[in-house]
């Protein structure tokens, strides 16, 4: 029988996992990653239409989202936490969701923008199973010393927010599976077979798709932005700065064009903070505003020709993957040829 670290961890056929994406990962679209096979995620804000200024009425959407996906599925899912320490603003918010996901016993917890060290034991003594975020290699070791129970590594290429380093896929997976013992989920570039094979063979054990999944039909994504990618010019993304400690990675618009001019002019911060919230990824992804607001978007998006189901998807992935790899034993054959060459 096949044995894959990753299936095995979290009870799954294939080892994808759907990325959370913020106003996009709703029940709908975990439980259809989640009955193909994979692991769908439930992201920031999943199946709302308004924005929520309420701890409590955060922590209920989480909740009826989670006992939604439970109706669409026997499978096992995850859910995204957004950790913030004690002394971190929006704290109050994360541990909310932290309580709800407990309550509600979800046996995944996809942990990011935060320490390993905030919530993992308190996780693990809930029987969840902790997968961690990170875009450096030493950040992953900081992880693994926190006892998760896999590293998600995000390449530059991803959409969405990321560490400062621009660290790619192709350098950072094998970089960290040379220093770690847990299971390596790749994320960042990675929407077909080919990418796939690629990440497996770096040292991955799975992947971690968000664009490619953003782009189908069980998606909450609007369907003004799924029009927009699936249209946009070549290269179709560009990394842009959030403060000192974080970039992220937009769809090219009319919102990336007038706000990279905002930061490279000094504008005061409070300004920029401001423009930001005014053009939210809730402007584009809940409302359709594709031009004037933010849609964090990965380059893998240059891939994707058409809005599939997600079965589909998986579909396409299994019928690549035997092709894409007697390409690529063909290709390397020449490296067992060595004694005739000489």
């Amino acid at each position: 029988m096949a044995i894959n670290r990753i299936c095995e961890l979290l009870d799954i056929h294939y080892p994808i996992i759907s990325a959370p994406m913020n106003w996009v990962s709703g029940a709908e679209l975990v439980a259809a990653v989640s009955n193909a096979g994979g692991l769908g995620t439930l992201g920031p804000n999943a199946g709302a239409t308004t924005i929520a200024i309420d701890v409590n009425l955060t922590g209920e959407r989480m909740r009826e989202q989670i006992r939604k996906v439970r109706s669409l599925t026997k499978k096992p899912f995850a859910v995204n936490l957004n950790i913030k320490a004690p002394t971190e603003e929006g704290h109050v918010f994360a541990r909310r969701c932290v309580e709800v996901a407990l309550e509600e016993k979800v046996p995944v917890a996809v942990v990011s923008l935060g320490g390993p060290d905030v919530y993992t034991k308190l996780l693990h003594d809930n029987r969840m199973k902790v997968l961690h975020t990170v875009s450096t290699s030493r950040h992953s070791k900081k992880a693994e010393d926190a006892g998760v129970d896999a590293i998600i590594c995000e390449g530059y290429e991803g959409g969405g927010h990321k560490g400062t380093t621009e660290m790619t896929t192709l350098c950072l997976i094998p970089e960290v599976s040379d220093i770690v013992q847990v299971p390596i989920i790749a994320g960042g570039g990675i929407g077909d077979a080919r990418g796939i094979l690629a990440a497996l063979a770096l040292g991955a054990d799975g992947v971690y798709m968000g664009t490619r999944f953003m782009l189908t039909k069980e998606s909450s994504s609007h369907p003004k932005v799924k029009e927009a990618i699936l249209k946009t010019e070549k290269p179709p993304t560009i990394s842009i700065p959030k403060g000192a400690a974080l970039l992220a990675r937009d769809l090219r618009n009319q919102f990336t064009q007038t706000y990279i001019k905002l930061v490279a002019s000094q504008t005061n911060p409070a300004d920029i903070a401001k423009f930001l919230a005014e053009h939210s990824q809730y402007k584009a992804q809940a409302l359709g505003d594709v031009e004037d607001s933010e849609i964090c978007c990965g380059q893998v998006a240059s891939l994707v020709k058409s809005i599939m189901n997600v079965s589909e998807v998986f579909e396409e992935i299994n019928r690549g993957i035997s092709p894409a790899l007697a390409a690529l034993q063909e290709k390397i054959s020449v490296f067992s040829e060595r004694e005739a060459y000489r």
